[in-house]
């Protein structure tokens, strides 16, 4: 009787047990697919979340030129200038293009600002610019006065970006200073003439030139006339003063001249050779009449002097008055053109002065043989 009860508990047991481990098993085979689910869940989300980040990150990477510029700021009508001048910035790598824009947009410098710079020197973007600029621009502000007025400097000469500092900017101002010339003198002249960091050279021969103009340097026309001559090659500022010599004068006084109207020496030699030829020949004024009247050189042939000659002859024929002769002719040229018209052509009659504006419309419109056909050739620094 005990040995059958034995047996049945054994019995009872096992079973219990077998139906343990079967519901165990159930329940794990339940089990793992939920469990292989949720990790194939977790994978999808975040290898989409990983194609996601870099769609978003291929879309808001420009492309190719075009995309950075407009990223940067620039309009149609500012790439279409760009391009134009420099074809090439259309294939530029995109990565060093943004790298030098995002300098550029560092220093304080916009889309406006880098068309001019690209005007005015096309392969500017295709130099290395990314340097650091701090103790440049510390420099700059000191020598210019105001980050506005480093900028503007930069703008008319984007080389200030790339010359040596120490070797080459510093020495050349320090040059100036020794020579009369200060810092803020030096400023104002470099804004005007780009290139008198890269082109000043002195020698004794231009210091004898300077010498030679008589201008003290405590003159204000003292800093034109140092920079125009450090700036100009000796065989050029000795070709102007022998081209003056021709029509009578000396040395000596053509620098005296220069140093009343140091401007003379920017003049190309033609303009001065055909404007005291006219003076000479058709005036018959002696050629000693452009060192009380300088304008008589600087003025325009086809635009100021002979229109206004030619207007002066008018009014004569129709006997009006005033009349333009004699030592007014010289300051009728001189003057500004809507002051000349009011006192020469306003001043009569309505019927009067619109024959006499038609007549003068007329002259302004002659043009030199062979002009509207010449041309045009581009001359940064003509001195």
């Amino acid at each position: 009787m005990k040995l059958t009860r034995f047996f049945l508990s054994e019995l009872r047991f096992s079973s219990y047990a077998s139906q343990r481990c079967i519901c165990f098993s159930i329940n794990a085979v339940r089990r793992v697919p939920d469990l292989c689910l949720t990790r194939s869940a977790a994978t999808c989300s975040t290898k989409c979340q990983t194609e996601a980040e870099e769609e978003e990150a291929e879309e808001a990477s420009p492309k190719n030129s075009v995309e950075v510029f407009k990223r940067w700021g620039c309009k149609d009508s500012d790439l279409a200038k760009i391009f134009s001048r420099r074809p090439a910035l259309r294939n530029a790598r995109v990565a060093l293009l943004h790298s030098k824009l995002t300098v550029l947009q560092n220093l304080g410098l916009n889309a406006s600002h880098l068309v001019q710079i690209i005007n005015c020197r096309p392969h500017f973007l295709s130099y290395s610019i990314n340097g650091s600029f701090d103790e440049r621009m510390d420099y700059f502000t000191e020598l210019f006065g105001s980050k506005e007025m480093v900028l503007k400097a930069i703008v008319g000469n984007p080389s200030l970006l790339r010359y040596d500092l120490h070797n080459k900017i510093k020495p050349v101002v320090a040059l100036y200073e020794s020579m009369g010339v200060n810092k803020q003198s030096f400023a104002q002249m470099l804004m005007s003439r780009p290139a008198l960091i890269a082109r000043t050279q002195f020698d004794d021969e231009k210091l004898e030139f300077i010498h030679k103009t008589g201008v003290p340097q405590s003159s204000k026309l003292y800093k034109y006339i140092v920079t125009i001559v450090g700036i100009s090659k000796t065989e050029t500022l000795l070709g102007k003063v022998a081209n003056l010599e021709k029509f009578g004068f000396q040395e000596e006084e053509v620098w005296q001249l220069v140093g009343r109207s140091p401007y003379l020496l920017t003049l190309a030699v033609d303009k001065v050779q055909r404007n005291m030829t006219y003076v000479v020949g058709t005036l018959k004024l002696p050629a000693s009449v452009v060192l009380s009247y300088p304008a008589l050189i600087y003025a325009s042939l086809e635009a100021v002097m002979k229109p206004r000659v030619l207007l002066a002859g008018k009014i004569d024929e129709m006997g009006l008055e005033p009349r333009i002769e004699g030592p007014l002719l010289l300051k009728v040229i001189k003057m500004s053109e809507k002051r000349m018209i009011k006192v020469f052509i306003l001043c009569h009659p309505e019927d009067v002065a619109k024959e006499l504006m038609e007549f003068y419309e007329k002259a302004k419109g002659l043009k030199r043989l062979a002009q509207a056909s010449r041309k045009a050739v581009n001359q940064w620094f003509p001195f």
